[in-house]
């Protein structure tokens, strides 16, 4: 975990071509990754579209693959549907063109959180992103099983992003 937390501080520390990591109102990404997390591992994917000039509605749908054996969980137990509110901020922090830093709030099937995430483009319509997710409340407030815990965590996430 070391070596990615690396390489990826790398890539974003480096600018190698210009490219729009946020371009306002009508820009839409897709960005499709894995998450790393406590007791599993899975995939996400977003959606973002630009609704203003810094800031953006989405979806995000997330599913982990890699559940440890010890806990029973079903389809409804690894899968998460979420709506997301994001302020692309890299222009207000006057970051290069093809950097974006993007807190927002998400708001879903299993809790409602918040989320940091970055996206660093090496072209026009290509580029990583690499995101963090916490949840602020979740929706079972008595104890939670270990299977209905697997949405209700920090979440770490990196992947591709696409500018389309």
């Amino acid at each position: 975990m070391k070596k990615v937390l690396v390489a990826m501080t790398m890539i974003f520390g480096v600018s190698f071509v210009n490219a729009q990591a946020f371009e306002g109102k009508d820009d839409t990404k897709f960005q499709v990754g894995a998450n790393f997390q406590e007791n599993g591992t899975g995939i996400v994917l977003t959606y973002d579209y630009g609704m203003g000039e810094n800031f953006s509605l989405g979806a995000i749908s997330s599913y982990i693959l890699g559940v440890e054996e010890s806990i029973d969980a079903d389809f409804g137990d690894r899968f998460d549907l979420k709506v997301r509110f994001n302020a692309n901020i890299g222009s207000v922090m006057q970051l290069p063109d093809n950097v974006d830093v993007y807190p927002g709030l998400n708001l879903g099937l299993k809790n409602f959180g918040g989320h940091l995430g970055t996206r660093y483009f090496f072209s026009e319509g290509f580029g990583l992103f690499a995101e963090a997710s916490v949840p602020f409340a979740k929706y079972n407030a008595d104890e939670l099983t270990a299977a209905e815990e697997l949405h209700n965590q920090f979440v770490f996430s990196i992947g591709a992003t696409f500018n389309l």
